[in-house]
């Protein structure tokens, strides 16, 4: 059976991370996936969470009987710097050590390399999991990939070769639908990506996306023309391209039952609205109603 978990980036802004379970416990959610936010894991910073911050989430847990499903940590561990790779290999372990405090098994993470530099990214890559495979392994954890926009490593297929490489059962693989578009250069082949990657797909993103590559490329304009950057949204599931269809038949069809993270971001008028709505759509879909 899928785990439905809100990511609850629209609330971070307005209540502690303990209060986004209680939160998510209003919304009808069992489980979160805890993203980056300063009081806890942010972007290429060091954790700062310590006991007392750890307490408060396993308080907020036992009162409501959310639990924490999966951490998103985003590290930069694929830098071509090794310094950097260094210090961010350490912020790994310190997460995987509370990750533990918070007997949560399951983490989802991104690549983070700079797509100018697709080689020595990958290798960066390769060289900080040899680092970290006794710890992810000591503590009994799931690494789940994602490709993501202006990564090192964009292309669905590509990514996941790249996981298949490290031949690790604790090492799988993402679909992110609001990526859906960018992971098939404007294809949108959910289905033929969800069934390539069924035998290691630990997790599921859901949100709706456009697709930035229609209309001739000008669904958005950047300017100036050709600037080195991505687009692309986390809009509420109906407000975009996805083929959900699509999605939700492939997941059944190769009865995937892992997380599914409600992950819409930049609408927090509407968030509970937004979370609440996604929820019951995927309860109806996966027979959890």
């Amino acid at each position: 059976m899928v785990q439905i978990a809100l990511d609850p980036n629209m609330y971070y802004a307005s209540m502690s991370t303990a209060d986004t379970l209680r939160k998510a416990r209003e919304l009808g959610f069992d489980y979160v996936e805890l993203s980056p936010n300063t009081e806890f894991h942010f972007w290429h910073r060091y954790p700062k969470a310590d006991d007392e911050f750890v307490a408060d989430l396993l308080k907020a847990s036992k009162e409501t009987g959310v639990k924490i499903a999966t951490l998103n940590p985003v590290f930069n561990w694929s830098s071509v710097d090794e310094q950097e790779r260094q210090a961010q290999v350490r912020n790994w372990r310190r997460l995987l050590e509370l990750a533990d405090q918070l007997d949560v098994r399951n983490i989802v993470s991104e690549f983070s390399g700079n797509p100018n530099t697709p080689l020595q990214a990958e290798h960066q890559w390769y060289k900080s999991i040899d680092e970290l495979s006794g710890d992810f392994e000591k503590y009994g954890i799931r690494l789940a990939m994602e490709a993501h926009p202006y990564d090192f490593v964009e292309l669905h297929d590509d990514a996941y070769s790249i996981v298949r490489g490290v031949n690790k059962d604790w090492l799988g693989y993402e679909f992110c639908c609001p990526h859906v578009f960018h992971l098939s250069d404007g294809e949108g082949d959910a289905a033929r990506m969800i069934k390539s990657s069924a035998s290691k797909l630990f997790e599921v993103h859901v949100a709706d996306v456009f697709n930035h590559k229609a209309g001739g490329g000008n669904r958005y304009i950047v300017n100036p023309p050709g600037v080195d950057a991505r687009v692309h949204q986390h809009n509420p599931v109906g407000q975009g391209e996805v083929p959900w269809d699509d999605v939700f038949d492939t997941l059944r069809e190769v009865e995937f039952d892992g997380v599914l993270s409600v992950c819409t971001f930049g609408w927090p008028e509407k968030a509970d609205e937004t979370n609440k709505a996604t929820l019951e759509r995927l309860k109806k879909e996966f027979g959890q109603n």
